[in-house]
């Protein structure tokens, strides 16, 4: 297995990714990764990149715009619109290079990074699979998971100023991704900072802040929408999610025509960690070769 740095033009800027490639001559499927809010590659995404060439599937990791070493100015800024751009470009860019077979893409999703691959999904009927990881499916539904009402209100406010500052022209008003209960992180349920804190690397280039006007974009709410995925679609997710409901994922796996349900015990970051991730790694590798290798 071979790890390349490589960089995907889209829009007014690129995304950096490290495309893994098994060994073998080729044509080979391949899978586009993208990760949650404000996370990079470097939380975990290697992990589940490396097992899926050690079964013959290329992967392609990718840090989103305005996040890790991609471009993108100001640095923090979530547009759900321009990540799915960037998926659809680093799917154009694997289905483009030499040994990867372009029929033969899937997208794999954490958390917002699994509403950013629903969305694009119910586009894209080329896709031949798709992986949803304790993913998002109402934004509103999550935030109100995570803090409440409360919660909402004072990140929409929040939002409001960093929003009259980019009229202004002026530097973001920035917040947390995530922090302690009761504080003004954007995610702050109690499971949230620990989780960061247990899947980032020393020397990631994860930043912990995110430009405000996050709260004012209009959230997911794909749970009908996803009806019109016409991929194989499974969806990870674990029971002790204090971020994204995890009913609201096992809704939508149920509403896919081909969709896939699993379950796994732990947290919102559980599936990069221990028993949980080898066990949620296994699962895909199992689905992956089902719909990318063995048809």
């Amino acid at each position: 297995m071979v790890r390349e740095e490589v960089r995907i033009e889209v829009g007014d800027g690129g995304c950096a990714g490290w495309l893994f490639l098994p060994e073998g001559s080729g044509p080979t499927p391949c899978v586009v990764l993208g990760s949650g809010l404000s996370c990079v590659r470097d939380q975990g995404l290697e992990a589940f990149a490396r097992r899926f060439a050690e079964a013959g599937i290329a992967a392609l990791a990718i840090d989103y715009r305005h996040f890790g070493d991609s471009s993108g100015e100001p640095r923090g800024l979530v547009s759900g619109r321009r990540q799915r751009e960037d998926l659809r470009a680093a799917l154009d860019f694997a289905g483009s290079q030499p040994g990867l077979d372009p029929d033969r893409m899937a997208l794999w999703g954490f958390s917002l990074g699994g509403g950013n691959v629903q969305a694009v999904a119910i586009d894209r009927p080329d896709l031949a699979a798709i992986v949803c990881v304790a993913p998002v499916v109402s934004g509103l539904r999550s935030l109100l998971h995570v803090g409440g009402m409360s919660h909402v209100a004072r990140l929409m406010a929040a939002g409001a100023r960093d929003g009259m500052r980019a009229l202004r022209g002026a530097s973001p008003y920035l917040v947390p991704a995530t922090g302690p209960p009761g504080s003004l992180a954007a995610l702050n349920s109690p499971g949230a900072a620990p989780g960061y804190a247990a899947v980032t690397p020393a020397g990631s280039t994860w930043s912990n802040e995110l430009c405000a006007r996050v709260a004012l974009v209009p959230p997911y709410s794909l749970a009908r929408k996803v009806g019109r995925i016409g991929c194989p679609a499974l969806y990870c997710l674990t029971e002790g999610d204090d971020i994204n409901p995890p009913e609201l994922g096992m809704k939508a796996a149920a509403r896919v025509p081909a969709g896939e349900l699993r379950l796994y015990p732990g947290g919102h970051f559980a599936p990069f960690l221990g028993d949980t991730f080898d066990r949620m790694v296994a699962d895909q590798v199992e689905f992956l070769e089902r719909y990318l290798v063995g048809f």
